[in-house]
């Protein structure tokens, strides 16, 4: 377990309630500032999406929140995933209306300048679903986390759900060309017959004898970024709180994924009385214009008295060459200003 205290960047927003409860982040470089979206508490039960600008990475100003529109939004909205496109910003988050734990599905919305969304009007876009609206056999229907990322011609778009059960949380993703208006039937599944990530389960590419066991029964929240014309993808092992960590897997083509660090977390929650005892999780990776990586996460300790709830940080990424590997990202602690 990693062993800092209250990091250079700890941001929740301060309208939130309770307790400044802020997740799920992430950030897009977008004209001549840095702009950061993410879930927050309007009231106690109720999440929308938040935004914020910075110059630094470092300090953030709350811009306010996107207002729910229509009965897909009414019940809240969460985990944003940002993503610049033609000088707009858009953004893949998922909503909770019906308010039902399968109904969960992937929307998307588009902005000339960072604060004011168009929806897609054929919202819902992605789900793992057939077109008759039956699951596919390896899920429950809902779909949260979405994640957009480019490869080549394409838009893929990653998402997190649940097997049939509703017990482990999975990853699957669909993808459009991005010439398209990416409306809902421009969305192709790359999953129909499994998903790509499953935890505590090797896939084809992996080597042996990973330790997985700290991954439980949840994947979730795939954020990716490209380095060397490889695919990273950072994801949120176990549930919220018990604990979460952070862990990394590569592609040479966005669809078949390989475990790094022997398949353990590369940022891992931090020891008892620290700021994120409770979890390190929710990746959010950012690549600069620079090409400088930041790796952005919630973190949480439950057990501080008073209580912390969610807070938002961020560490730089250093590639660590492996010989006849891909590179090993790694969080970069000294790097950050004290």
């Amino acid at each position: 377990m990693q062993d800092f205290s209250k990091p250079r960047m700890f941001f929740a927003d301060p309208s939130s309630t309770p307790n400044q409860r802020t997740k799920d982040p992430s950030v897009v470089r977008f004209r001549d500032r840095y702009w950061m979206y993410y879930s927050v508490w309007t009231d106690p039960t109720h999440t929308a999406l938040g935004v914020a600008t910075s110059e630094n990475l470092l300090d953030w100003t709350p811009r306010g929140f996107l207002p729910l529109e229509g009965t897909l939004e009414a019940d809240g909205l969460a985990a944003p995933g940002a993503l610049v496109l033609n000088d707009r910003v858009h953004l893949f988050y998922q909503t909770y209306s019906p308010l039902d734990f399968t109904g969960a599905c992937i929307l998307h919305a588009w902005s000339e300048d960072g604060l004011t969304f168009t929806r897609n009007p054929t919202n819902p876009i992605v789900r793992p679903r057939h077109p008759d609206g039956k699951p596919y056999a390896w899920s429950n229907g809902r779909a949260i986390d979405g994640e957009a990322y480019l490869i080549g011609d394409f838009l893929y778009l990653y998402y997190a759900t649940r097997d049939p059960a509703g017990r482990q949380q999975l990853i699957g993703a669909s993808r459009a060309p991005v010439t398209s208006s990416l409306k809902r039937e421009d969305w192709v599944t790359l999953c129909a017959d499994a998903p790509l990530l499953r935890p505590q389960t090797p896939t084809p590419l992996d080597p042996p004898d990973l330790d997985l066991a700290w991954e439980s029964d949840c994947i979730e929240a795939a954020s990716l970024v490209q380095h060397n014309g490889l695919h990273y993808l950072f994801y949120g092992g176990n549930y919220n709180k018990a604990p979460q960590q952070i862990g990394v897997a590569v592609s040479t083509d966005g669809i078949h994924f390989r475990r790094l660090n022997q398949g353990r977390p590369i940022l891992p929650h931090g020891l008892p009385g620290t700021w994120n005892h409770g979890e390190s999780g929710h990746p959010g990776a950012f690549k600069d214009t620079d090409g400088r990586t930041y790796l952005f996460y919630q973190g949480c300790n439950q057990h501080m008295n008073p209580p912390l709830d969610w807070h938002l940080s961020m560490v730089p990424i250093k590639w660590h060459p492996v010989p006849g590997q891909p590179d090993l990202p790694l969080p970069d602690f000294a790097a950050l200003p004290q």
